[in-house]
């Protein structure tokens, strides 16, 4: 008797077992702080593998990575209705704050996420990504600008969708400027002034406050003012072909007198006057957000994105936030702003599920998420069927003055892929840190440059 059931015992045990293994377990998303170094967001199940259901189809689950921590919350809003809206396909976002980094780590261990933010010029010219030029169905919704934008130069193909367009260039407070009399500056010297003025009226008040712990944002800064010089000089699509093509006649990096050692010097001359913030290289975006948001600082350089930040910190700000082109600072400059295609998604060329990542991309491209989107990123959408409110009127004026008033720029996306962004972000930091002078700072930039190239 004492045998039998010992038998039966077991045999309920292992169907417990065996249901508790075959089914599937919901997860909530949740998000890290800001400022963690990577986070993994995981919803629909709690395994790589499960099944929807017992006797279902192996539920294939995708990677999306992304180094767009302002939309982290979004993505998981739509990545969960995602998620549920089917049972063969979970998506698991992973956020990584050196994202252009951690990417060349993960292409060069073979860990190479399904479906990604991230996109250099050296990638696809290795064949990274998965080639997007026969859906047109996509391409028939996007804004003709921006699918030239999403075009490659070197081969004409498009591997990557960019679902909305975004500006950058100085948000300012109005009513400081106001305040003080202050008009927004076209050259450096007024800006200089402008910062000068502000921080002897207003000695507890941060001029231009740079967030310079996060190395993108450095890196920005490169792209939108040396960079952007070079675009507005010489045109879009021959600063292309020169980067491209490394050709520093054009380029000129290294030299004591080029763009690249006079942005140097001119950081170094605003840090020397405390027309930055003291604490610029452990400062976080979240701190230049409380700070705009409080009054506490006057100036900020930043994209659209950034807006949904400072109106959740103050919703008072709406019709005080000031927006402006950076500053001519060369000697036959002009005033720029970034006007450029944003939130691009390329698919990799090595996923097995190519299939499911288009669905997925598809999902996330319908018009309702998108609204939902563009409305949370704060920033336009780039699809025609897409009508979104992504900002207050008043910002939205500022940002068309800006726009109709300076060269506009697009992003550098013709970086070498063994120099990326935030490469470049952390040597700004060691130039903020003393390490380099403005000359050896121009030296050196070339030099990481040229070494990219051959990787």
């Amino acid at each position: 008797m004492k045998r039998v059931m010992a038998i039966l015992l077991c045999m309920v045990l292992l169907t417990g077992l065996a249901s508790s293994c075959s089914g599937t377990k919901a997860v909530t998303v949740t998000t890290e702080a800001s400022g963690a170094t990577g986070t993994t967001v995981t919803a629909g199940t709690d395994s790589t593998t499960a099944k929807a259901t017992e006797g279902s189809t192996e539920r294939v689950t995708l990677t999306f990575f992304t180094g767009k921590v302002e939309t982290i919350d979004v993505m998981n809003e739509i990545i969960n209705g995602f998620n549920e809206s089917q049972d063969k396909i979970t998506v698991v976002q992973e956020y990584q704050k050196d994202a252009s980094n951690v990417i060349k780590i993960k292409f060069a261990s073979g860990d190479v996420p399904d479906i990604m933010t991230t996109y250099e010029q050296g990638y696809a010219d290795q064949g990274k990504y998965l080639d997007l030029s026969g859906e047109t169905a996509l391409w028939d919704r996007l804004i003709p600008s921006m699918k030239v934008n999403c075009t490659d130069i070197n081969s004409g193909k498009q591997y990557r969708v960019c679902t909305n367009m975004t500006m950058a260039g100085f948000f300012y407070n109005k009513t400081i400027f106001e305040e003080l009399g202050l008009k927004t500056a076209t050259t450096w010297t007024e800006f200089t002034a402008n910062l000068e003025a502000i921080k002897t009226a207003k000695p507890d008040v941060t001029p231009w406050f740079i967030f310079g712990s996060e190395a993108w944002h450095l890196g920005h800064l490169v792209e939108f003012i040396p960079h952007g010089y070079l675009k507005q000089k010489y045109g879009t699509l021959e600063i292309k072909k020169a980067m491209l093509a490394n050709d520093q006649s054009i380029l000129d990096f290294g030299s004591p007198t080029g763009s690249m050692a006079v942005f140097a010097q001119n950081l170094l001359d605003l840090k020397e006057k405390g027309l930055i913030n003291s604490d610029v290289l452990t400062a976080t975006s979240d701190n230049c957000v409380q700070d705009f948001a409080n009054g506490k600082a006057a100036m900020l350089s930043n994209g659209m994105w950034v807006l949904s930040s400072i109106l959740a910190a103050n919703p008072d700000m709406a019709d005080k936030i000031g927006f402006a082109p950076y500053p001519a600072y060369m000697p036959d400059a002009k005033p720029v702003v970034l006007v450029a295609e944003d939130s691009g998604y390329c698919i990799s060329s090595e996923t097995k599920y190519p299939q499911q990542c288009k669905d997925f991309l598809n999902y996330l491209f319908s018009a309702e998420n998108q609204k939902k989107y563009s409305e949370a990123s704060g920033a336009p959408s780039a699809f025609k069927d897409v009508t979104a409110q992504w900002a207050p009127e008043a910002i939205v004026t500022e940002v068309n003055n800006a726009v109709n008033t300076a060269v506009n720029i697009g992003f550098t996306n013709e970086k070498p892929a063994g120099f990326t962004g935030d490469d470049a972000g952390r040597m700004v930091q060691d130039l903020l840190s003393g390490k380099y002078t403005a000359i050896t700072f121009a030296e050196a930039y070339k030099k990481a440059w040229d070494a990219g190239m051959k990787s």
